[in-house]
């Protein structure tokens, strides 16, 4: 089967704001209360990309009603045959994998060499949980009792509500997409208002590819929308991406009505740097890893703690690399490392966090402000910052900032490192570099965090392998790997009796 998937043409960015619809059962409508929204491209505020339905209880009503309709017989097809239309949607997303970088770039601001490996990175978790159809498997195990034959199998929740993030537009919606819909689910998603074009677009592409009516139900909208999804009883688990602010709210508004709960939520990600490391490696690895996707990720690297011998000497390498390498800019222009922020507010969240640092005692070293020069004025642009003189009971320690800011912390050795790491409220990812292989295996038994890296940055993730954090950092089940499965699944024990 050939799909029709079409992205927005590139040739038309900045040209014409393309209206979008809403996907419930099947049929594109616009919301009903006929309100809209902008999505705009942080890099340049004036240009308006497309317009999206501002969506309402009533708008999620209508898409958890078409979903549980759909549900009975999507739940009966052959789990091979949901993950090969899974497969076709990936297959026609990869024959057009520029103009889905180029679009992702357009409305989230990342640098377009980001946003493809993204896209990449979005289609193969799809790609590897499509075949998970095939290996949806349950336990044949002996029973006690003589002529009993017991066995289990996984069963599909029912519906699933979905409110995915602006800062990873692709990836995260199609990696939780994925295992929701092979396992027999039926969904209905809520993108992010700030970046809602990627999702269309995947939502379209598995819309082609052959979803019957109601499987999949696109709900576009704010604040408004993602509460009623959260609210309807109807909804048996929900999988959230976003702050852990929202995140704790949600999980208390779900606990309300017994509805499973996933939470992927922020983080306070430690490097740490031995002074028996390979330093250059360590400069590197942290600049990309602190200013790629201009901080706005949950794995970045936002604390470095280094051995306090070394401390010193670090800063200046890691300063003049970035001062070297980190240029910021429009995400479609050539040498551009770091693209805008995605709003006003993160400007002025980001400004909110340097001033604390200075009002502590920090210093700034590089940055600290927006940045200015030509075209800069234009969008949401923040210097590269690394600010130094952190301590352990410092703001910069312990909060997420989501912004390209660097907090550099002195620590006495392994112990007292692993000790400052472990000193906030976030558990997601974390860095050690070192040539030594026992303090390597003593970070990895003694970090609090669901992703560990020995000599590698803290962003870094394979789509086999499960991801997700602990404490406020991630609640309710690894996305990602295999293990994606369980969130999106129950076990159900038969005891088959064919005895006398």
């Amino acid at each position: 089967m050939t799909t029709a998937f079409h992205p927005v043409p590139v040739a038309l960015r900045g040209k014409v704001a393309h209206e979008y619809h809403n996907l419930v059962d099947g049929k594109w409508v616009a919301s009903a209360s006929g309100r809209t929204f902008e999505d705009r491209n942080p890099a340049s505020a004036s240009d308006v990309i497309a317009t999206f339905p501002d969506s309402d209880a009533r708008d999620v009503a209508a898409a958890v009603l078409a979903a549980r309709k759909a549900f009975p017989a999507w739940m009966a097809t052959p789990a091979p045959q949901r993950g090969a239309i899974i497969a076709r949607a990936v297959a026609a997303m990869r024959e057009r994998l520029e103009d889905l970088a180029q679009a992702m770039t357009w409305e989230e601001g990342k640098v377009l060499a980001e946003a493809r490996v993204e896209v990449n990175r979005g289609l193969n978790a799809m790609d590897f949980l499509a075949g998970e159809g095939r290996r949806l498997t349950g336990q044949t195990v002996p029973s006690e009792v003589p002529g009993m034959f017991a066995f289990t199998r996984r069963r599909p929740l029912g519906v699933v509500g979905m409110i995915t993030p602006w800062n990873f537009p692709f990836a995260v919606p199609a990696w939780k997409l994925g295992p929701a819909l092979v396992a027999g689910n039926t969904v209905v998603i809520k993108p992010a208002e700030q970046a809602p074009l990627s999702t269309q677009l995947i939502v379209e592409a598995l819309h082609d590819a052959g979803l019957p009516p109601g499987v999949l139900n696109l709900v576009h909208g704010g604040p408004e929308a993602g509460k009623a999804i959260v609210a309807d009883t109807r909804i048996r688990a929900i999988s959230f991406t976003g702050s852990t602010e929202v995140g704790k709210l949600i999980n208390r508004a779900a606990a309300e009505h017994m509805v499973k709960v996933q939470l992927e939520m922020g983080g306070k990600n430690a490097c740490i740097v031995l002074a028996d490391a390979d330093l250059e490696k360590a400069a590197r690895d942290v600049v990309s890893g602190a200013f790629g996707s201009t901080g706005q990720r949950c794995t970045a690297t936002s604390r470095v703690i280094v051995e306090r011998r070394i401390k010193d000497a670090f800063v200046s390498r890691v300063v003049e690399l970035v001062r070297q390498t980190v240029k910021t800019g429009n995400g479609f222009e050539q040498g551009v490392v770091m693209g805008p922020l995605i709003d006003d507010r993160a400007i002025v969240k980001t400004e909110g966090y340097v001033a604390t640092a200075r009002n502590e005692g920090n210093t700034v070293v590089l940055g600290g402000k927006r940045a200015s020069g030509a075209g800069l004025d234009q969008g949401f642009f923040f210097e590269p910052t690394i600010i130094d003189g952190v301590r352990p009971e410092d703001t910069l320690n312990k909060e997420e900032v989501f912004g390209p800011v660097l907090a550099f912390l002195a620590a006495d050795g392994l112990a007292d490192a692993i000790e400052i790491a472990n000193s906030v409220d976030y558990g997601l990812s974390g860095a050690i570099y070192t040539r030594d292989v026992a303090a390597a295996f003593e970070y990895a038994q003694q970090l609090e965090a669901g992703l560990l890296h020995v000599n590698c940055p803290t962003i870094y993730s394979e789509v086999q392998l499960p991801f997700g954090g602990i404490k406020d950092s991630g609640f309710g089940g690894r996305e990602m790997g295999a293990t994606a499965i369980d969130f999106y699944t129950e076990w159900q024990a038969t005891y088959l009796s064919y005895g006398k």
